[in-house]
C-alpha cells in the first residue's frame, strides 16, 4: 500500500481529564484574606486570636519538594494530617467570627492630622535675672561655707596659746579675742567684745550649727568645730584649747 495514497481512519482517544475541586485550604484563606488583605512571603501565619483557632502554612525551602505542612488547632483540639471538609468549614467559620469580632479602627480618606506650633523663646543664662539671683545665692553659700571651715582649720593652729586678759594677737588671747583674730583671717571683721558678737550674724539652733560658727553664752565666746566641740580661749591660767561645749544652753551664731 502506497503511504502517499493510503487513508489512515485513527480511533478517537479517551481523554483523561482531572475532577475539579477546590484547594484544600481555599476556604480558611478566603476567611482571612477577606479581612487581613494579602500574605506574601516564604512563611505566613493566621491566627485568630482567643478563638482556640490557629492555622500556620510552612512554605518549604526552595530547593526542596513542593509540600505543605498544615497545623491546626480546632476548638481547642489538636488536629494533624489531612482534614477533611467539615473540619475545614469548621476552621474556616472560627476565622471569619474572629476576624469580624475584631477592633477595627476606620480613618476617613479625608482624615487630616494636625500639629499645633508654638513660638519658642530661648533666653540664655547671662540674660536670665532669675537664674543669675539663683546662682549668686549659690555662690555665696559655698564661698560662706569654706570660710567657716577656714575658720576651724585657723583656730586649731593656735591651741596652746596662753590665756591672756585684753589679749588679741598670738602672744595671747582672752575669748573675745581670740573668735575676732582668728576671723579677720578670712575677712570677716568681728565686734571687739564678746556680748558685742552675739550680735554680728543670725542666730541658729543647735541642729543646724556648722562648724565655723560662733558659740556664746554669757560673758563667753568660742567657735564651734562640729560633734558637740569647741576651740576657745577659756580663762586665766589656761590655753586655747578643743573642747567639748561645757556651756548651759549656748547660742551659736553664723557669720558671713
Amino acid at each position: 500500500m502506497d503511504p502517499q495514497s493510503s487513508t489512515v481512519t485513527s480511533q478517537p482517544r479517551r481523554g483523561r481529564h482531572r475532577a475539579a475541586h477546590r484547594p484544600l485550604l481555599t476556604s480558611v484563606a478566603q476567611a482571612a484574606t477577606s479581612q487581613a488583605g494579602v500574605i506574601t512571603g516564604r512563611g505566613a501565619v493566621i491566627a485568630a486570636a482567643g478563638s482556640g483557632v490557629l492555622l500556620s502554612l510552612i512554605a518549604p525551602p526552595a530547593q526542596a519538594a513542593p509540600v505543605s505542612e498544615v497545623s491546626t488547632t480546632l476548638a481547642g483540639t489538636a488536629v494533624k494530617g489531612k482534614l477533611n471538609s467539615t473540619d475545614l468549614n469548621a476552621l474556616a467559620s472560627q476565622a471569619r467570627q474572629t476576624v469580624a469580632a475584631a477592633n477595627v479602627v476606620t480613618v476617613a480618606p479625608t482624615a487630616e492630622l494636625n500639629v499645633e506650633k508654638s513660638a519658642v523663646s530661648v533666653v540664655s543664662a547671662a540674660e536670665n535675672a532669675e537664674y543669675q539671683e539663683a546662682r549668686a545665692a549659690e555662690i555665696a553659700a559655698e564661698q560662706a561655707a569654706q570660710r567657716r571651715a577656714s575658720v576651724v582649720s585657723i583656730a586649731m593652729r593656735y591651741l596652746g596659746v596662753p590665756y591672756v586678759w585684753g589679749g588679741t594677737t598670738p602672744a595671747g588671747f582672752d575669748c573675745s579675742g581670740f573668735t575676732s583674730y582668728v576671723f579677720a583671717q578670712v575677712g570677716i571683721d568681728l565686734p571687739r567684745t564678746s556680748s558685742a558678737q552675739r550680735y554680728a550674724g543670725t542666730v541658729v539652733s543647735w541642729a543646724e550649727a556648722q562648724p565655723g560658727d560662733l558659740v556664746w553664752s554669757p560673758g563667753h565666746i568660742a567657735i564651734y568645730a562640729g560633734d558637740g566641740m569647741q576651740i576657745e580661749a577659756p580663762v586665766p591660767g589656761k590655753s586655747v584649747r578643743y573642747t567639748s561645749i561645757w556651756q548651759s544652753g549656748p547660742t551659736f551664731i553664723r557669720v558671713g
